[in-house]
């Protein structure tokens, strides 16, 4: 039984904390939060002891792996606090906001040999696994497009906007890494386009865009198109299309239900789409989990590593400048 620390008791801590605490194969040791009230909520829901201070939580002689979910801007300490100590650490994306720390931390993890997932949950989810898999098997032979469609339900509040890093490194991160494992190549150029058209007030204050697009094309000469948006009236927007040499795979929403309706009124109605990411992806967190288990047991490589950090948050810098210079980047 491996023992863990959940670090961090928001909302991702709570889906973390859960699912650790229902493995077969770790116990959930402690949950470690800042705020005490919070911390203790959550461990004594789970049956684990709670703590505030999250380095001696990581300290403790019965911890052997940690899982982060605390705000950005704690990442590279906590991880590298645990690397240090030689253990293992699953933690939530991005590395950091800014390259150059992101960069000093990967080279000390790379440095200590220190075993480090990133937490790119999409991965997991079996749809995806399935594409990736089906890809691989040379079902629709050379990939020749991917083309990502996410949008949220509606604009996160301010406070989080506030600190997110901007939509390209908070929400458009996730489908560049998604899009650079579907390609199977490393993009060599990007191009980004973004619009204020939801809130355009508070995107000025914090000098963000809530509409974007990212087009990317590898040297092979292989495209990738992503289109994001942070609010869709009609539900949490998640689709997927690739295309190939000999055919072409497509991933839907899910919905509560695969239930369809016909009346006078409607023609082929369906439920609305599953409401966010906590929903649509609950899945994706527990095999995510998993496979950080399974790599700690068994001895494996770590099936994300701080290499796909440092290129998702490559891919989103770009983003940016591409948005601000108006140019294509050279990555």
């Amino acid at each position: 039984m491996v023992g863990i620390a959940v670090l961090g008791a928001g909302r991702i801590g709570k889906i973390h904390a859960a699912n650790v605490a229902a493995s077969k194969f770790a116990r959930l040791v402690v949950v470690a939060d800042p705020f005490a009230e919070a911390a203790a909520t959550l461990a004594d829901e789970l049956g684990a002891q709670a703590m505030t201070d999250c380095e001696a939580a990581i300290d403790r002689p019965d911890v052997d792996a940690i899982v982060i979910g605390t705000p950005t801007h704690t990442h590279i300490q906590l991880m590298l606090h645990a690397v240090r100590q030689g253990k293992a650490v699953l933690c939530e994306k991005p590395i950091d906001l800014d390259m150059a720390k992101s960069l000093a931390a990967v080279e000390e993890v790379e440095r200590l040999n220190g075993r480090v997932m990133l937490a790119f949950n999409r991965r997991f989810e079996t749809t995806f696994a399935q594409m990736r898999a089906a890809i691989d098997a040379g079902d629709i032979g050379e990939v020749r497009q991917v083309i990502i469609s996410s949008r949220d339900p509606g604009l996160a509040p301010e406070g989080y906007i506030e600190h997110s890093g901007g939509i390209f490194r908070d929400m458009t991160i996730h489908d560049l890494d998604i899009g650079r494992w579907l390609l199977g190549e490393e993009p060599v150029e990007l191009t980004a386009i973004g619009s204020r058209l939801i809130d355009a007030a508070m995107m000025e204050k914090y000098d963000d865009y809530d509409t974007a697009m990212v087009q990317m094309q590898t040297g092979s000469g292989k495209q990738c198109h992503i289109n994001n948006c942070r609010q869709a009236v009609y539900g949490y927007d998640q689709r997927i299309e690739v295309f190939g040499s000999k055919g072409m795979l497509q991933m839907d929403n899910l919905r509560p239900t695969t239930l369809r309706r016909w009346s006078q009124d409607a023609t082929d109605a369906r439920e609305p789409l599953l409401n966010f990411f906590l929903e649509r992806y609950q899945q994706a967190y527990k095999a995510e989990l998993d496979a950080y288990i399974d790599a700690l047991v068994n001895h494996k490589p770590m099936p994300t590593t701080v290499q796909d950090g440092l290129q998702a948050l490559r891919l989103a810098d770009a983003a940016v400048e591409s948005v601000k210079t108006g140019r294509a980047v050279r990555l």
